[in-house]
């Protein structure tokens, strides 16, 4: 059944271009709650056409929106940021209606969204420039910092909310209109940020919403070519970042990626084996493990590997997999049958090389076609697919090491370098596995670390850029460089 909204206008009809709701189409695609598969609603499926008029409107706005006073950009941010904590129940409730995860981790990603307008609030006042002195006496040099124009954002369908959120208030913060392409199946968590932005009229195109199903790769291929959209920021696959980076050569646009990861965990023989556990499951079913930043593969010293496996394994068997709106259950269901797919895959694979099944698992048709309870494997090794590939799903894959040397070079034997974690009570390890693991963040004896001030972001085939933090707002800024010379010496 539907859920029942406080503020029903959220769940808005259309897609959102210049301050205009557009829900005329030639076509329309439905959004199925993949809980049940029935649907949500119908919306446009706009084309290259849409997009078109989506980049003219926010190149039009760019011209007074990057004149106006961070102070003004700041007020904005901050009004979206109280309408969201304001209506988070409801903003949660969509999400939970066309993503399926469970209501608390739910309520959990609107407050984790919200906070990045909060944070760019903040940050929009201080978008600081430098002085330099020059080798001649007779020259001052200084930088300053502006926006670097329309940006096009493509986000994914696991975090409908805080991955547009990351990325739009901190070009906003900076001046810089935005056009965002959320996933098909999650589009109404997008629309229902459009809803803030159209009831406080703020200056119209700064914040736009296209929507597609079956016009995906034209509309990112407009978006790529474009010389009016200055930058692209994108968060999905390593191989649609790579198409979306080619395709961008044309026009050396600035461009940020946060693609695809293969987290390890790293747990010593020394470390609270209580907190390994409790942050590991933390870490690996999140969102029941479809989080780029989900522990993949779980690297346990040998000195307590079995008391590891065996405890782990006790506290997965306490899951409860159901609708994401049964408060009496953990976790929601997965997103599609592709997800499915894939996990079961990984375990097929990983059992016909000698893994040792702990826990299960499988789908549970009872409950509906997408949901999955969680799967423990133990004894896993190197030449499983689960060792080099991002599973996205719930399986725990649990190896053994001996030597330090050894789990560094099985954690960085992989293409990404996104998170990755470690425990131990040994500053010396901690040392060495920050400085020697090859990923854009190392969680240390904890497995939640993701806040709006940090830089979150990856190395090697996992991306470039950070979001969040204050280094965040860089990517959506050029710097310029001034000179003025021939200045007289008294």
């Amino acid at each position: 059944m539907a859920p029942k909204l406080n503020l029903p206008e959220l769940l808005c009809k259309g897609a959102y271009i210049n301050g205009q709701w557009i829900t005329d189409a030639k076509s329309k695609f439905q959004v199925q709650d993949p809980a049940t598969l029935e649907v949500i609603g119908e919306l446009p499926d706009q084309g290259p056409d849409d997009i078109d008029i989506a980049i003219e409107s926010a190149s039009a706005a760019f011209t007074t929106f990057k004149k106006t006073t961070p102070r003004e950009r700041s007020k904005y941010l901050r009004d979206i940021y109280n309408l969201m904590i304001e209506n988070v129940d409801d903003l949660a409730k969509i999400i939970t209606w066309e993503n399926g995860k469970h209501i608390n981790e739910a309520i959990g990603e609107i407050k984790y969204a919200a906070s990045y307008f909060e944070w760019y609030a903040e940050e929009a006042p201080r978008i600081y420039g430098t002085t330099i002195q020059p080798t001649n006496p007779t020259n001052r040099v200084f930088t300053m910092r502006q926006p670097v124009g329309v940006c096009g954002i493509i986000t994914p369908w696991n975090f409908p909310s805080a991955m547009i959120t990351r990325k739009a208030a901190a070009a906003i913060a900076a001046g810089c209109p935005v056009i965002i392409k959320p996933d098909h199946q999650t589009p109404y968590s997008a629309l229902a940020l459009a809803y803030f932005f159209d009831k406080l009229n703020l200056p119209k195109g700064i914040f736009n919403i296209v929507l597609s199903k079956s016009h995906v790769p034209e509309i990112g291929l407009k978006m790529c070519e474009s010389t009016k959209i200055k930058k692209i920021s994108f968060t999905g696959s390593t191989n649609i970042g790579k198409i979306l980076m080619k395709q961008s050569a044309s026009t050396l646009k600035k461009l940020s990626f946060e693609l695809g990861g293969n987290a390890p965990i790293v747990v010593f023989d020394d470390a609270d084996i209580n907190l390994a556990i409790s942050q590991s499951i933390a870490s690996k079913f999140r969102g029941l493990g479809q989080t780029c930043v989900c522990a993949n593969r779980l690297y346990i010293q040998q000195g307590i590997y079995d008391k590891f496996v065996e405890k782990f394994s006790k506290e997965v068997s306490k899951f409860k997999v159901g609708n994401g709106f049964d408060t009496s259950c953990t976790h929601g269901c997965l997103i599609n049958q592709l997800a499915i797919d894939k996990v079961k895959d990984h375990i097929k694979d990983a059992l016909s090389k000698g893994a040792v099944v702990k826990i299960k698992g499988g789908r549970d048709d009872s409950l509906g076609p997408n949901f999955y309870n969680p799967t423990v494997l133990s004894n896993c090794t190197q030449d499983m697919k689960v060792a080099k590939e991002e599973t996205f799903g719930p399986l725990a894959a649990i190896f053994k090491f001996s030597d330090i040397e050894d789990v560094i070079h099985w954690s960085n034997d992989v293409e990404h370098g996104l998170a990755s974690y470690v425990f131990s009570k040994d500053i010396n390890n901690i040392y060495i596995m920050a400085e020697n693991l090859e990923y854009g963040m190392i969680s240390c004896n904890t497995g939640i670390f993701t806040d709006s001030s940090i830089p979150f972001g990856g190395v090697k085939e996992s991306g470039f850029g950070r979001e969040g933090s204050l280094h965040g707002i860089d990517d959506y800024t050029i710097l310029k460089a001034v000179t003025i010379g021939n200045i007289p010496q008294i």
